[in-house]
């Protein structure tokens, strides 16, 4: 009752899974963009905004993962390269 604090672990594992969650969503949002991209004859300016923008939201949420030493099967190493 007091003095157990049990809810910190269950805490980070909510975020974890947010943060994961969160990583699939931008992976598909980034996915369709570079689709988008191919698809179109003349790309213009805001479409190539779109896919780096899309781009750097997966990246940083991939950083943010590998800072809070967040392992799972979903999160491929091998998804991007720099």
């Amino acid at each position: 009752m007091f003095g157990r604090r049990t809810s910190g672990k269950k805490t980070k594992a909510e975020y974890d899974q947010r943060l994961l969650d969160a990583i699939d969503n931008a992976k598909s949002e980034w996915s369709r963009a570079q689709e988008t991209q191919n698809a179109i004859s003349e790309v213009d300016g805001e479409v190539l905004a779109q896919t780096q923008l899309a781009r750097c939201k997966y990246l940083y949420l991939y950083r943010e993962a590998r800072i809070r030493n967040v392992h799972n099967n979903r999160i491929q190493s091998s998804v991007f390269d720099y």
